[in-house]
């Protein structure tokens, strides 16, 4: 497409990201309904939106309350001490709409994603220390999603702080939250699968409880299907087993450093049953804040498979993999302009073990300029690389939340 117009899409991208910072003046889990709900700004939570501030980690861990500052008409007075039953059902919307364009192999192709996604949103409390969240994916790329966040939680049960939630969510999510990310490029070992199996650390169905010591470790532990999110072919779960997630971490200063281990196991589709394949990540990860200006994050795990394609004679794969990412608040976490950049790799055996499976290896760079033209209402320009492919591709688009 560019060519008949005598571009070269590389010069293109270099051009529209070297010009973005020009035009952009100097500086002077939580949904719009929190802000209507206290009357108070986005950045209370977010720098920037969705990204959450450590207070609106806190918020979220309260259970969505501020102490001391509840609305006195949030609730109805029912008379009956056993009933909390808001007003007003808290509900958001969030557009994500986008413009692609990418360069391979001397080809250019174009598209325009407008939208790519709205969700409806909702959360809140049902009682003191008893919170939902849920959101509906009712578009994503032209079709409906259905439900992808839906959880109850409830908070500092037996007086201390231990949190159980129970629903649907991500594993990655004590992690690093891939819906709170600034660049469209996503945490690709997350999302990965290898061979038959359907276990990856995205969307899954299980329990998840969340526990936080007074000199700065916390420790979090799941217990889901293993199968993802897809509809069960049956009322169960369509094998025995279910997978175990446990993570610590630890706070020192500016740093946090933490472990995790995730323990799988799956029968073959299908109900073979004799052929399983048991499968296993462990992994480090670590953030660091430069003051409220920069903040660094690494992830790096591990994965085996003990028979990935669930045959008669299988061989272990083994998968590696992380993600190193920056973000850069130019102006301070109150500013306009944000800058990030992330780096995803996937190193497999998986095609060398099994020869003619596909390859899983990835290597992708992302460079993302965000300005806030409204607080709830976010530009972004990316720049991207994959290695592997030799890809070029820029996207610009909008998210908001209202």
């Amino acid at each position: 497409m560019f060519k008949r117009f005598g571009l070269d899409m590389r010069w293109l991208v270099f051009a529209v990201f070297v010009a973005a910072p020009l035009f952009v003046p100097d500086a002077c889990r939580a949904i719009p309904a929190f802000a209507r709900k206290y009357r108070m700004s986005c950045t209370t939570c977010h720098a920037p939106v969705p990204r959450l501030k450590p207070y609106g980690e806190d918020f979220a861990g309260n259970g969505y309350r501020l102490e001391g500052k509840e609305p006195a008409r949030y609730t109805f007075d029912t008379g009956d001490s056993l009933l909390t039953l808001v007003r007003e059902l808290p509900l958001a919307i969030r557009i994500d709409a986008s413009a692609s364009f990418a360069y391979r192999d001397g080809e250019d192709q174009a598209d325009l994603k407008t939208p790519y996604g709205i969700k409806i949103m909702s959360g809140g409390i049902i009682a003191k220390n008893i919170i939902y969240y849920i959101y509906f994916y009712m578009s994503e790329r032209g079709e409906v999603a259905g439900v992808e966040d839906a959880f109850i939680g409830f908070n500092d049960l037996f007086g201390v702080d231990l949190d159980l939630t129970v629903g649907q969510f991500q594993v990655s999510d004590p992690l690093f939250k891939r819906e709170l990310r600034l660049t469209y490029d996503d945490y690709e070992i997350y999302r990965a699968r290898v061979g038959e199996a359907r276990t990856n650390l995205t969307y899954d169905r299980g329990v998840v409880a969340a526990y936080a010591t007074s000199f700065g470790t916390d420790l979090v532990a799941e217990l889901v299907n293993g199968n993802g999110i897809g509809a069960a072919d049956d009322i169960f779960d369509d094998d025995d087993w279910k997978n175990v997630f446990v993570r610590g971490s630890q706070a020192i200063g500016p740093v946090r450093l933490g472990a995790f281990g995730y323990f799988c196991n799956a029968f073959a589709p299908g109900g073979t049953r004799y052929l399983e394949n048991e499968h296993r990540y462990w992994g480090v990860d670590g953030t660091v804040d430069f003051g409220s200006a920069v903040q660094i994050n690494a992830q790096y795990l591990e994965r085996t498979d003990d028979n990935p394609f669930f045959i008669a004679a299988p061989a272990r794969a083994t998968t590696t993999g992380g993600f190193v990412e920056a973000v850069w608040a130019v102006h301070g976490e109150l500013g306009r302009p944000f800058v990030a950049f992330l780096y995803n790799f996937i190193d497999s055996d998986v095609d060398e073990t099994y020869p003619g499976e596909e390859s899983l290896d990835y290597r992708s760079e992302a460079l993302n300029f965000s300005y806030l033209l409204r607080r709830n209402l976010r530009l972004g320009a990316e720049v991207g690389y994959r290695e592997i492919e030799d890809e070029w591709n820029v996207t610009a688009g909008l998210v908001t939340a209202f």
